[in-house]
């Protein structure tokens, strides 16, 4: 007997499905409902059509009804919005142009994703020029909008998204701010890596207001008032603070939500009600490393959910073993990356918590166009295990972080990273690549050959009377150092010879650039009966983080 299958939604999650689906189950009905006027498109792509970095709008138009009809035998159905669902009879309701009607099914595939959140704000409702981001209507609505040639733009939200559209607005030759809730651009990041990226904003013009949120709206949005009174002009505004599953219809078919209304599903992506199944933003998964329920609302990952979840209604052994949420951003000529669990999410779900930095080009130095890359890795300490990463740089950002998001899902530890063998030629990495650098670092940790301190603990071990031994070069002393009266300054190559200066009763946190030749010298220090602990990140770090300390 034919089965029917009706999948809503489309893009990632659904035509993922449906695409599977057919390749799998010749035979079967495969009907896709999708509100909206277009059932396949590139949702990340479509910041880059705002700078004309993506000319030609057709391009974001991956597949078309008559084309998956053409290869697939696809029943899609645009501008379909279902609006109801009866499981006891197994039909949908669904809104069409020409009116309601109803459909029976076997199976019920929801793919519905999610919406931008619009948090309610004093004058909003009267804003003219206020909108937000997530399919090909809403960009058709924001290039009207800049066709009357806009100066100033606000982003409301620098995470993903905001940043991207920050930078295609600043492209385009508007004055662009961006303002952020959290202490920092990125929340996702931990401070000292999402700070690379302000920086980077802030150099190509963008203006970045951080720890204050938009309040009101005023003179139909032209004026936006932030929590401490400022005003801000806006002539064009995005609205980029998050997004929320898009799950009234499932609520109101009686299926089971979860945090933050997103859809309890098992390992079968099934929901609480037999013959429903659900995909993609909507959801709620496994985060891979706690355990612990999580919304992850990217791409990949609703792919994946999608082909599984026709596997599954085609008998294969699947399960959805859960995501780590891997993302990435460029900004301008800096790229940010992360998987995994930042330093704050990891020390709310684990014990002992640590943390290596490493300042490493991207290939071999003496190779033209050698640029840093910073990596931070953070990992159980009791068993090595490795609980996330975040890069930044201007290449070879995406190469580590995809091969840290592999070690991770394969469940490797700290100890394997020197043991991964990854392509080598100087136009392409080092020998040892920054991925075997770090750990190397995290390894040195593990067994006891350094103590760390990072760099928001210096403060307070100098307030303590601690004491720093810098281990620079003179040039780069008297380019900037910290501003402490208990600091002493030995060059790494003099440190053998001068050991006598130091005091063996003094415990001495070294500091250089980036943290290698500190704990170069942080060896030589125990091994001669000193004490010392190596400064995480270096001066480079500190003078980021905590400027009003260095001179």
């Amino acid at each position: 007997m034919m089965s029917k299958i009706i999948i809503v939604g489309g893009v990632a999650g659904g035509m993922s499905a449906a695409t599977r689906l057919r390749r799998l189950m010749e035979d079967a009905e495969i009907i896709v409902m999708e509100k909206g006027p277009y059932v396949s498109f590139a949702n990340c792509g479509l910041p880059y059509y705002v700078s004309n970095q993506i000319s030609d709008r057709d391009d974001l138009l991956l597949q078309t009804p008559e084309s998956l009809r053409a290869r697939f035998d696809l029943d899609v159905r645009v501008s379909h919005e279902v609006v109801a669902i009866d499981p006891q009879t197994k039909t949908i309701t669904v809104k069409t142009p020409e009116g309601e009607v109803q459909e029976t099914y076997d199976k019920l595939i929801l793919s519905p994703g999610a919406t931008p959140f619009v948090p309610s704000m004093d004058g909003l409702d009267l804003a003219e020029n206020v909108y937000t981001l997530r399919n090909v209507p809403d960009l058709d609505k924001i290039m009207t909008a800049l066709s009357n040639d806009p100066k100033t733009a606000t982003v409301i939200g620098a995470g993903f998204i905001g940043l991207e559209m920050a930078e295609n607005l600043k492209e385009r030759g508007l004055d662009v701010t961006i303002i952020e809730m959290a202490p920092h651009v990125l929340p996702t990041l931990d401070a000292e890596m999402a700070k690379h990226i302000e920086i980077e904003l802030e150099r190509n013009g963008v203006r970045v207001i951080t720890g204050q949120s938009a309040q009101s709206f005023k003179d139909k949005g032209k004026l936006i008032q932030l929590d401490d009174g400022t005003e801000l002009q806006s002539d064009l505004t995005i609205m980029s603070v998050g997004v929320r599953p898009d799950t009234d219809l499932a609520a109101s078919a009686g299926v089971e939500l979860g945090m933050r209304g997103g859809i309890l599903v098992d390992d079968k992506y099934e929901t609480s009600i037999e013959d429903i199944y659900a995909v993609g933003d909507a959801i709620i998964v496994k985060h891979q490393i706690t355990g612990e329920d999580a919304m992850i609302a990217l791409a990949s990952p609703a792919n994946r959910q999608g082909r599984q979840v026709a596997d599954i209604i085609a008998g294969q052994s699947r399960s959805n073993k859960g995501s780590i949420g891997t993302a990435i951003v460029r900004v301008f000529d800096k790229t940010a990356a992360s998987t995994g669990l930042s330093e704050r999410a990891a020390k709310e779900a684990f014990e002992e918590v640590e943390v290596v930095h490493t300042q490493t080009n991207d290939h071999a130095g003496y190779y033209p166009g050698a640029t840093t890359v910073f990596l931070k890795l953070v990992f159980d300490k009791s068993t090595g295990r490795i609980l996330g990463t975040q890069a930044v740089g201007a290449k070879g950002v995406d190469k580590r972080i995809d091969v840290l998001a592999t070690a991770i899902k394969g469940g490797l530890t700290v100890d394997d990273l020197p043991e991964l063998e990854l392509a080598y030629a100087p136009p392409f990495g080092s020998a040892k690549d920054p991925v075997n650098m770090i750990g190397y670092f995290a390894q040195n940790v593990l067994e006891g050959l350094t103590e760390q301190i990072q760099w928001h603990e210096v403060k307070e071990f100098m307030a303590n009377g601690g004491w720093i031994l810098d281990v620079r070069s003179d040039s780069e002393v008297a380019a900037g150092k910290l501003n402490y009266h208990n600091q002493i300054h030995i060059p790494i190559n003099d440190l053998r010879d001068r050991l006598d200066e130091l005091d063996k009763e003094q415990e001495y946190i070294l500091l250089c650039a980036s943290g290698l030749r500190s704990y170069i010298g942080e060896r030589q220090l125990k091994q001669a009966g000193y004490k010392g602990k190596n400064i995480n990140g270096g001066f480079n770090t500190l003078k980021m983080m905590i400027p009003e300390e260095t001179v």
